[in-house]
């Protein structure tokens, strides 16, 4: 799983695939100059990175994922609230709700979410 760690430049790049997959390398080299300002030989570098960590593949010069930005996102939640709360989700709404109020909207979805979700 640590190759699901990665660091907010990697997660940026790789966002910039998801979003436009498939996608031919000379096209992302374009697209993280514009939106990263990283040089070719840069986005050559994490491109290879990721393909080493098998998150994206390029095959025949056509970057694809590997792993869903849903995958990582969930790794990334998951590790979030073991390092900073334990792995307690209670604890992680009490401490991020601690200063906010919910509009009844937001409060039915999250009860509903809740129901759907609770053991039985």
């Amino acid at each position: 799983m640590d190759k699901f760690n990665l660091c907010e430049s990697e997660y940026r790049f790789a966002s910039i695939v998801w979003e436009n997959e498939p996608l031919g390398s000379g096209k992302l080299v374009e697209l993280c100059s514009e939106k990263l300002g990283w040089k070719k030989s840069t986005t050559y570098t994490v491109l290879k990175k990721l393909c080493q960590k098998e998150i994206l593949q390029n095959q025949n010069s056509i970057v694809t994922s590997v792993v869903k930005k849903e995958q990582i996102q969930k790794f990334e939640s998951e590790q979030f609230l073991e390092k900073n709360f334990g792995g307690s989700l209670p604890k992680f709404i009490t401490s991020f709700m601690s200063d906010k109020k919910l509009s009844k909207d937001d409060a039915d979805y999250l009860k509903k979410l809740i129901d759907n979700y609770k053991e039985e």
